[in-house]
């Protein structure tokens, strides 16, 4: 698996403890960055093929666990393996895997679609219980519009009753 930053090589390190030991390691604090311990905040893992191809994606747009490290770490095997779009990770996929991790800001509700930019902001639209998220800067989309419409897709709304931005700090 491919990553730089400490808090991806965490999300690795996790991935790879669960897919070839099959088991799920606790954050050890001599070895993964401190920060993790002082922090919550929703995250989101990815996995992409050394192409480029999406291999998985999972999150949390709110803290869920008690901390940073736990955060990545639940959404790090979720992505890995339980992203109902593709098939689990396998062993042998290890080490064609990119790894990237997001750390959100908490979502603020906004009043007008001006206030957004999809290369700045991530957006959460909401209608009744239902809620789509699009992370920010992705490739492919470039406009307002365009990711209004992929995030309500993703809800299955067709008009949205709230929406919400927050950014994302973005580790590869």
């Amino acid at each position: 698996m491919i990553g730089e930053h400490p808090y991806v090589k965490w999300a690795i390190r996790v991935i790879e403890s669960k897919i070839k030991e099959g088991k799920d390691i606790e954050p050890d604090p001599k070895i993964t960055p401190a920060d993790l311990f002082q922090k919550r905040a929703g995250a989101f893992v990815t996995l992409h093929t050394i192409d480029g191809d999406l291999r998985g994606c999972i999150g949390t747009f709110l803290p869920t666990t008690a901390d940073l490290a736990h955060e990545i770490a639940q959404n790090a095997i979720a992505a890995a393996l339980e992203d109902p779009r593709f098939e689990p990770v396998s062993a042998d996929e290890l080490d064609k895997i990119v790894v990237s991790v997001d750390v959100l800001s908490t979502p603020e509700e906004i009043r007008s679609e001006s206030e957004l930019d999809p290369k700045k902001y991530g957006i959460i639209v909401e209608s009744g219980w239902r809620r789509g998220l699009l992370l920010p800067d992705l490739e492919g989309v470039d406009t307002v519009d365009e990711q209004i419409r992929i995030a309500m897709a993703k809800a299955g709304i067709r008009k949205y009753d709230k929406i919400y931005r927050f950014t994302v700090q973005r580790y590869h």
